[in-house]
C-alpha cells in the first residue's frame, strides 16, 4: 500500500489531512534510509500540525521511537540534510539510545510543515518495515480446551498419521492456544502503555455494553482451512463462536481492531477479524515457536512469497470436521508479546483488560 495514497494519514495517534504536495518518484534501498528525491511543498498552510511560533521563527516536534531515528538521519546524515536543504529548516534528532522528540525549526511556517510531513512519511514507511512485536488476543487455554485439544491430537495421529506430512511436530502447543484480534508493532514502552490505555478506553466506550460486564460464553468447535486445496494444507484452524449464536464476539473483536487501526497501531488485513485458533501449522515442524501466517506478512499486510511445507488434510477434515474442543469463558483481551512465554507456558502478557 502506498503510504501517501490516503487523504487522511494517522500519526502519533491522531488523524491528519495530507498536506498538498507534488511528488517525484522515489525509492528507498532495502537496507539504507536515503531520502532520494525531492517533495515540493505547497504554500497553503496546514492546520493539522501544531506549529509553535518562536522569536526565531517556527518550531514543530515529532514523537517517535528511538529505533526509527536512524531512518530520519540516513546514511552519513544524507536524509536529514536533504530535507533541511529543500525545506529551509533545521532538524534536531536525538542521539541513538536517548529519548526525546525530533525538533524541526525554521524561518517559515510552511517549510516547517513540509519538513514535518516528510519526517512523518519516513517514520510511517519504516515503521511498516518493522516485524510485528505484539498482538491482541483472547487466550483459549482453559483446562478443558487443553485436554480436548490433546485428545484431538491423539486421535488425528491414530487415524491420519499415514497421510502425507501429518505428524506430532505440526500441532500447536495447547498452552498457547489463542484467538488473535490483531498484530501490533510496538517499539517503545510508551507505545505499550498507549496500547494498554486504548484497550481500557475501548472497555469504557463499548466493551462493557457488548459484554454486559460478564465473560463471553463461547465454544471452540469444528476445524477449517484457508487455502484452496485440502490436500495441500499448511495451517488448520479451530473455529470459535458464541454459545448463544449471537454476534457479540465478532462485534467486539471488530470494534477493538477498528480502534487500533484508527490510531495507526495495526493494519487491516481482512474486513473483519477471523475468529479462529491455529491447531496445526507446518511452521511448527522447524520452529515450535513459529506463529502462524503472520510470519509471512510484512507489517503493512503485504504477503511475502515463501514456499511453504504442506500436509494432506483431507482425512482430518473429513473425520474431525465438527470436533468439539470445549467451552470458553472469554473474560480478557491481552497485549501479548511474540516469542516470549510466561511461567505457565503461555505467551507473556504486557497488560490486559478484563470484562468483569
Amino acid at each position: 500500500m502506498d503510504v501517501l495514497r490516503p487523504q487522511i494519514i494517522t500519526f502519533d495517534g491522531r488523524n491528519y489531512r495530507k498536506n498538498p504536495i507534488q511528488e517525484k518518484n522515489y525509492q528507498h534501498e532495502e537496507d539504507e534510509a536515503y531520502y532520494r528525491d525531492s517533495m515540493e511543498y505547497s504554500d497553503e498552510p496546514c492546520d493539522a500540525y501544531e506549529v509553535e511560533q518562536t522569536p526565531q521563527g517556527f518550531r514543530a516536534t515529532v514523537s517517535a521511537p528511538s529505533v526509527l531515528y536512524k531512518h530520519i538521519v540516513g546514511k552519513r546524515g544524507d536524509t536529514k540534510k536533504k530535507i533541511e536543504v529543500e525545506t529551509k529548516t533545521s532538524i534536531n534528532v536525538p542521539k541513538p539510545g536517548h529519548g526525546g522528540e525530533i525538533v524541526i525549526t525554521g524561518q517559515h511556517r510552511n517549510g516547517v510543515i513540509s519538513a514535518r510531513t516528510r519526517v512523518d512519511v519516513l517514520l510511517d514507511t519504516f515503521r511498516r518495515r518493522q516485524p510485528f512485536t505484539h498482538f491482541l488476543a483472547f487466550f483459549l487455554n482453559e483446562v478443558e480446551v487443553q485436554e480436548r485439544f490433546l485428545k484431538f491430537q491423539k486421535e488425528v495421529l491414530e487415524k491420519c498419521s499415514m497421510d502425507r506430512g501429518v505428524d506430532s511436530s505440526i500441532f500447536q502447543n495447547p498452552k498457547k492456544l489463542h484467538l488473535t484480534i490483531g498484530m501490533l508493532v510496538l517499539l517503545s514502552e510508551q507505545e505499550i502503555q498507549q496500547t494498554y490505555e486504548t484497550l481500557h478506553r475501548c472497555k469504557e466506550e463499548f466493551i462493557n455494553d457488548i459484554s454486559g460486564g460478564k465473560p463471553l460464553e463461547a465454544e471452540m468447535a469444528g476445524i477449517e482451512y484457508m487455502n484452496d486445496d485440502p490436500g495441500m494444507v499448511d495451517v488448520l484452524y479451530a473455529k470459535v463462536h458464541m454459545k448463544d449464536g449471537s454476534n457479540k464476539l465478532q462485534e467486539l473483536a471488530d470494534r477493538v481492531l477498528e480502534r487500533f487501526q484508527e490510531l495507526g497501531l495495526t493494519v487491516k488485513e481482512w474486513n473483519s477479524v477471523k475468529l479462529h485458533a491455529t491447531v496445526m501449522n507446518t511452521l511448527f515442524r522447524k520452529d515450535p515457536n513459529a506463529e502462524g501466517r503472520y510470519n509471512l506478512y510484512t507489517a503493512d499486510g503485504k504477503y511475502i512469497f515463501k514456499e511453504r511445507e504442506s500436509f494432506d488434510g483431507r482425512n482430518i477434515l473429513k473425520k474431525f470436521e465438527n470436533f468439539y474442543f470445549g467451552s470458553l469463558k472469554l473474560n480478557s483481551i491481552h497485549i501479548s508479546q511474540r516469542f516470549t512465554v510466561d511461567s505457565f507456558g503461555n505467551y507473556a502478557s504486557c497488560g490486559q483488560v478484563d470484562f468483569s
